[in-house]
């Protein structure tokens, strides 16, 4: 009897030996790729970096403790520790994760998430016999050998749910720039070509894109959710008439939009209609315009007294006595004003909100449709002082003297959720699938939270230029190629109702 239970502590030993040499050597000769898992992780991203080398340095001295016999009893200990630390893990991401990541890899990287916790369940239950059958040959009582055995585990298991409680408050309120990637919340569908690389979205309405061209803005098309169906109009841009530089068109509802802020006039027309109307003139000038709703306009100008950008709204009226009015206290200068100000504009169209997106800073703010602001939070990344250099011209003027560094992109709002195309690599992520794809971040406007992120791969070399998101789909402008992709319920459960949100409107 005495030789079955030595050759068992010797078997489970040995054990306890292979998996964690495997695991160990396994993670270190892929090192980049394991912290990418940890990073990825629903429950640990926050403490990738940490959780990374405390694992495999924990694993390495285990074996060490095993190896050897006056050491064994307390690597057994350790052991059955791990084992149950790495089982809360598990019944944490299957009960209490927001979604459920791929399998970790190693040894058991053909188990699914049900299977390792069985097999850690498992390993316990062998280590804690183990550690019993080594104390009771030491004279020591089973119910103090089970007491210490219990109080070991039970730390293991806290110091996990502690990790986890603590690394989801990180990544959705705190981030370090620690990405967490959904499962799967696009799928691609079809794509279709486009006749170049010039255009960009002027709006969607259910289903229905509406896209423009640079090179010849005089066209709106209009494509169907199959893509197939294809409706080009041409449109009156009066160019003889105004000094355009940069024409640019929106779609809302059932009409068009035509502007350039060089010129400070606004024309409006229905779809279908080649003719328009001008719906304000010398208003004001500006370099932004986003639709409200059909008697608001949102714009960024110019401050003429601080020579600051600025927000306001252009409340149009049908008398043609429209109404601007500046909200000066929303932008936030750090050095000129200007650059460290410069952004980007976003209505969303279910949502009565507003949102602005600094460029060179990792902040945004989210307005109601007044303009009022209701919240002004940080994206995940670092930058909290735009890294630009402004050198002063003779003539009044100012021009950035180096490159800056770019954070934000242009981030699109909807159905609460802000849609950031990330202009930096973050912590943990691999170098080789950034420079095949773009990151779009999400973000929800109403809980201040970071939802998660997503790639839009390349297509021969071509990022993604421009994008929309509708109720059912995303569609992504890449080179010359329109793509739409299919939203799964891992995004779509984040959107909000149009109703929800009449707390925000005015």
């Amino acid at each position: 009897m005495k030789n079955i239970k030595t050759i068992f502590i010797k078997t489970v030993a040995c054990f306890f030996i292979l998996l964690f040499v495997y695991a160990s050597v396994s993670k270190l000769l892929d090192f980049e790729n394991f912290q990418v898992q940890i990073a990825q992780s629903p429950l640990l991203s926050a403490y990738a970096g940490v959780i990374s080398y405390a694992v495999i340095i924990s694993e390495l001295i285990i074996v060490l403790l095993l190896i050897f016999p006056n050491s064994r009893l307390t690597g057994l200990y350790l052991s059955t520790a791990l084992m149950s630390a790495f089982t809360v893990y598990i019944f944490l991401i299957l009960n209490y994760s927001d979604f459920v990541p791929c399998s970790c890899g190693g040894i058991l990287e053909k188990m699914g998430w049900t299977e390792h916790l069985i097999f850690n369940i498992l390993c316990v239950i062998m280590g804690g016999l183990a550690v019993l059958i080594t104390e009771s040959a030491n004279r020591k009582t089973i119910r103090k050998t089970a007491f210490i055995l219990v109080i070991y585990n039970i730390l293991s298991c806290i110091l996990v749910i502690i990790l986890f409680f603590k690394s989801e408050h990180i990544i959705k309120q705190e981030n370090n720039f620690t990405r967490r990637f959904l499962m799967h919340p696009i799928l691609k569908i079809k794509s279709m070509d486009l006749e170049n690389h010039s255009f960009y979205f002027a709006g969607a309405k259910n289903e229905e894109l509406y896209l423009a061209n640079r090179s010849l803005p005089q066209n709106i098309l209009a494509v169907d959710s199959l893509l197939k169906k294809i409706v080009n109009t041409k449109i009156d841009l009066g160019l003889s008439k105004y000094p355009f530089k940069k024409i640019e068109i929106k779609v809302k509802d059932h009409n068009y939009y035509i502007y350039d802020g060089n010129v400070p006039i606004i024309f409006k027309g229905k779809l279908g209609d080649t003719q328009n109307k001008v719906i304000s003139f010398n208003d004001a000038f500006f370099s932004q315009l986003e639709i409200i709703d059909s008697n608001k306009i949102a714009i960024r100008t110019l401050s003429s007294q601080t020579k600051n950008l600025i927000l306001g709204t252009i409340l149009i009226n049908n008398n043609g006595k429209n109404q601007v009015t500046l909200h000066p206290d929303l932008l936030e200068k750090q050095m000129d004003g200007v650059f460290d100000s410069d952004g980007y504009l976003s209505a969303d169209p279910i949502t009565p909100t507003v949102s602005y997106i600094y460029s060179y800073r990792n902040q945004f703010l989210v307005m109601n449709h007044s303009m009022q602001l209701i919240h002004r939070w940080r994206t995940i990344d670092t930058t909290k002082i735009a890294q630009i250099k402004v050198t002063p011209l003779s003539n009044g003027k100012s021009k950035m003297s180096k490159p800056a560094l770019k954070v934000n992109g242009h981030a699109i709002v909807y159905r609460g959720l802000i849609f950031n195309p990330a202009q930096l690599r973050g912590r943990h992520e691999s170098l080789g699938r950034w420079k095949e794809s773009k990151v779009i971040d999400i973000y929800n406007t109403e809980s201040q939270e970071y939802i998660g992120s997503m790639y839009i791969d390349n297509i021969k070399n071509n990022s993604m230029s421009d994008f929309r998101v509708t109720d059912e789909h995303l569609y992504a402008i890449v080179g010359n190629q329109l793509v739409q992709y299919k939203l799964t319920q891992p995004l779509k459960k984040h959107f909000k109702n149009g109703e929800a949100e009449n707390r925000f409107s005015e």
